[in-house]
């Protein structure tokens, strides 16, 4: 079944390209957020662009977590993994469209290019905030041309609302990114 706004996985072949990467390269993005032994969850991961190299960063003790409401994507992810020697740092989760159902404890999380796909940015936020760890931290990257700066305001708006605090983000071509960490609790007080 297509969902009416997401990238269907039939043209997933443009999403994996090395001009893409020269553009949007995973390890110049990524650097400094994510360290060897880290959980990291790649949220719309598409055809593996990030969740490779995010497997490559994260080490032999580390997990990344590639979720896709696409079994086809999730696909191109094991193959492409299987011919890296990657796999067996990678687990794959196949989503329905209105939640991740996911109950991961990350250090970060990366949803590139696919909020606005969501149907409930705000549901999918807080999501995103519970499976956080103290202190982890989100990047959220929307494309520009296709996503406004209101409307990624609000998106980022969204996320602080559920805990989260701004950070600065990395520069990333042709697009809008925030990075958040979840903000520390405070400690109740007795009453």
């Amino acid at each position: 079944m297509a969902l009416p706004d997401v990238c269907p996985a039939e043209h997933a072949g443009w999403l994996s390209t090395p001009l893409r990467r020269l553009v949007a390269d995973p390890r110049r993005i990524l650097r400094g957020l994510v360290r060897p032994g880290d959980t990291v969850v790649d949220v719309g991961c598409g055809p593996g662009f990030f969740t490779l190299p995010l497997a490559e960063m994260v080490g032999e003790t580390g997990r990344v977590v590639a979720v896709d409401l696409q079994s086809a994507m999730l696909d191109r992810v094991r193959t492409r993994a299987e011919r890296q020697g990657l796999l067996a740092r990678i687990d794959l989760h196949e989503c329905p469209a209105d939640t991740l159902d996911l109950a991961t404890a990350a250090d970060f999380v990366l949803a590139f290019w696919m909020v606005h796909e969501v149907p409930d940015s705000g549901r999918f936020l807080a999501e995103v905030h519970s499976l956080l760890k103290q202190k982890a931290r989100f990047l959220i990257v929307e494309p520009r041309g296709h996503v406004g700066a209101a409307a990624f305001a609000r998106t980022t708006a969204r996320a602080v609302d559920t805990g989260m605090t701004p950070l600065a983000p990395p520069r990333v071509a042709f697009s809008r990114a925030a990075l958040l960490e979840v903000a520390p609790r405070r400690p109740s007080r007795p009453t």
